[in-house]
């Protein structure tokens, strides 16, 4: 698998980086996993407009998922070649609805469905092209989902948004590599169920045993140099932070 880090920014885009997006790609098959704020720009860096093949968003906050209105332009209005066919997008119960609402001036209640084809994600595990995907509900105000991709004996788990949760560390087991947010400094912000700090994560990916670990989703207002430094003192393996354009092969 190849990953490639699309935005990393938290809450809004920094002046560097579009918000949450991470490109996963195997056997020719391009997975997004969330389309925050700006990331539509920039994925068109890493791949053509209309050759995803499937789109996860963790949950339904601004800067994992707004720029899916965009693309529904992009996709809806297409006329050299006609409209796209639905791109299949698994999200939280009311993904479509909340598009739809984003939008706010639909052709029709039905037109985000003309081009994607919405699919509802609960834990569970099941097929995204060559990927086997787990996916369990993590700890954040609203609905939200982390992810571990599985392909060739490989994994990718992706945190999503979410405060300590036993059940990030099952899916983060023994994972290759853990791309895992870190929006809160230690000893400064502590808000229970809503993000992790440094630490936490660090903590997180020691007791799942992950093989690695990449930061992500850091606020343009939160040293990342901090939050990288406290993950390093609870945990043994690699530590790194994401950017934009990195590349990491699983």
């Amino acid at each position: 698998m190849k990953l490639t880090v699309v935005g990393c920014s938290g809450s809004f885009p920094s002046a560097e980086s579009a918000c949450s997006s991470y490109l996963v790609e195997a056997d020719g098959f391009r997975l997004l996993l969330d389309m925050g704020n700006g990331a539509l720009g920039e994925l068109q860096r890493h791949c053509g407009l209309y050759d995803l093949d499937a789109i996860f968003l963790s949950h339904l906050h601004a800067d994992h998922c707004i720029d899916m209105c965009a693309y529904f332009v992009a996709r809806y209005y297409r006329h050299d070649g006609g409209r796209c066919d639905p791109l299949p997008v698994y999200g939280p119960e009311g993904t479509e609805h909340r598009l739809t609402t984003a939008y706010a001036d639909t052709p029709s209640a039905s037109s985000m469905s003309e081009v994607f084809d919405f699919h509802t994600v609960k834990p569970s595990t099941f097929e995204i092209g060559p990927f086997t995907v787990h996916t369990e509900r993590v700890a954040h105000p609203v609905e939200a989902y982390g992810i571990r991709v599985e392909h060739g004996g490989k994994s990718l788990t992706y945190s999503g948004d979410t405060g300590p949760s036993h059940a990030l560390e099952q899916l983060a087991h023994d994972t290759d590599l853990f791309l895992c947010e870190a929006a809160f400094t230690h000893g400064k912000e502590s808000i229970p169920d809503l993000h992790l700090n440094g630490r936490e994560a660090g903590e997180t990916a020691a007791r799942a045993g992950a093989r690695r670990l990449v930061l992500t989703h850091i606020p343009p207002w939160t040293d990342p140099e901090v939050n990288a430094a406290d993950a390093r003192a609870v945990y043994d393996g690699p530590v790194e932070l994401a950017a934009p354009r990195a590349t990491y092969e699983i």
